[in-house]
């Protein structure tokens, strides 16, 4: 049984920075491609990033190159998300997703992966 498991969330201040992290078990992490989006209340999700098996990592749109890093320690069965700059309007649940097809690559989007864990909240005040 697959479990995603988001944390390091929280309240920060604009300008603050935040680093989340994902475990993942009951599969080879080192071989399935990763990845982050988030959801603000009332608002669509948003593809944030994602890192291939290969731990190649992109990103979505323009707006998340420069302050969102992904990355993934597969001795750890870990992924991450490193945040700067944080500012209110990324406030949102993140969420890290996870597919089945293994040496897969990164989708056009994340909503075609299978898994996802709970998310882990992250509020910016201003």
């Amino acid at each position: 049984q697959v479990q995603v498991v988001e944390s390091g969330g929280g309240l920060v201040q604009a300008g603050g920075s935040l680093r989340l992290s994902c475990t993942v078990s009951g599969l080879t992490f080192d071989d399935y491609p990763m990845g982050w989006f988030r959801q603000a209340p009332g608002k669509e999700r948003e593809d944030v990033s994602c890192i291939s098996w290969r731990g190649s990592g992109g990103y979505y749109s323009d707006s998340m190159k420069g302050r969102f890093t992904i990355s993934r320690d597969n001795a750890k069965n870990t992924l991450y998300l490193q945040i700067t700059s944080l500012n209110p309007e990324d406030t949102a649940m993140y969420y890290c997703a996870t597919d089945t097809r293994k040496y897969g690559y990164c989708p056009d989007t994340l909503a075609r992966f299978t898994y996802r864990g709970q998310g882990t909240q992250v509020t910016v005040s201003s």
